[in-house]
């Protein structure tokens, strides 16, 4: 590598920097940032637990989850803008899971109809966090 003329002169290393070293190194600083964000990321998804097998579906261990119980919600009120029958979300009351590119949740909810009566419903809800999509993929009334 050549000695900077800076450098020749004096005998000791002095800070100059061209356009082109200046432009290198912000590239090199900003590959360094993308890896170490890919790396942070890679760690995040060994380490966050996946209850159900890739493309198969599993059973929800904990359908009184906050998420869970707020998808159920969420699947109720999408359904009630679509059918118009004043239907009122109860709870989720069982659950499976399918990790696809998001995940598929499968629920068994329990909501109220307008004469007041508790009736389950299965609902089928197409989630994918990272692009913030949701999509109710059917809901029907539970045999």
């Amino acid at each position: 590598m050549p000695v900077p003329s800076s450098q020749a002169a004096s005998g000791s290393p002095q800070k100059s920097c061209s356009v082109q070293a200046c432009l290198k190194h912000h590239k090199a600083m900003r590959t360094c940032s993308l890896l170490l964000v890919a790396t942070a990321a890679a760690a995040f998804a060994v380490a966050a637990p996946v209850t159900a097998n890739l493309g198969g579906w599993g059973v929800i261990p904990d359908v009184e989850d906050a998420h869970v119980q707020e998808i159920g919600a969420w699947a109720v009120a999408e359904h009630v803008k679509r059918a118009n029958d004043g239907l009122r979300f109860g709870k989720v009351a069982r659950g499976e899971e399918q990790v696809v590119a998001g995940v598929n949740y499968r629920l068994g909810i329990v909501a109220v109809n307008l004469a007041g009566q508790n009736a389950t419903y299965s609902a089928v809800v197409y989630e994918q966090i990272w692009t913030n999509t949701r999509r109710l993929l059917s809901f029907d009334r539970a045999k």
